[in-house]
């Protein structure tokens, strides 16, 4: 027992180091629906690699409103390589899309829908679910939305484990990535 102990603790160790050496080339664009972890995993995945964080709400809040989702991610993309969690419908948007695919590498974080509702019926700040039944709104966004998801680079299930097991899971699917060591297109 205490062998097999060891032997974990090594893998653990030998993996952790090998993440550790992952430096991406392009910004780590996280996507998926409210309550994936978009921003708590986002924000561990960035001290994990060194990074900086943004998330794309409070930016486009703070340059008023939700018209100019496409040109504050736009602005943000041009920034030095860093962490940027989307907002749950910017990938929606096909020239977002274009722009995450030359200047980043997407990484979707997938959540299945009672992971998702009993994540955000814990906060009340997620005023698209005030409009009916929570469960049955993401319900509906999963059908629309996961489909284009999945054609991000990086798909990681955020489940209900803990934000640093996503994370690890996160920096060795994208050091697998090929899209996240080339140098982004300008």
């Amino acid at each position: 027992m205490r062998g097999e102990v060891q032997t974990e603790a090594v893998r653990s160790d030998r993996k952790v180091a090998e993440t550790r050496r992952f430096l991406p080339s392009r910004t780590i664009v996280l996507v998926g629906l409210m309550g994936a972890g978009k921003s708590k995993v986002g924000r561990r995945l960035a001290v994990r690699l060194g990074l900086p964080f943004f998330d794309s709400d409070p930016e486009i809040e703070a340059a008023a409103g939700e018209t100019i989702e496409r040109r504050v991610i736009a602005r943000l993309l041009a920034l030095p390589v860093h962490v940027l969690a989307t907002g749950g419908g910017a990938f929606m948007d096909p020239a977002t899309r274009e722009l995450v695919a030359r200047r980043g590498v997407s990484l979707w974080l997938r959540a299945d829908l009672d992971v998702l509702v009993s994540r955000v019926l814990r906060r009340s700040n997620r005023p698209l679910l005030k409009q009916g039944d929570p469960r049955v709104i993401l319900a509906e966004l999963i059908e629309r939305r996961y489909p284009l998801y999945a054609e991000a680079d990086v798909v990681v299930d955020s489940g209900e484990g803990s934000p640093e097991a996503t994370v690890n899971r996160a920096i060795a699917a994208l050091a697998a990535c090929p899209r996240a060591i080339l140098p982004p297109e300008v």
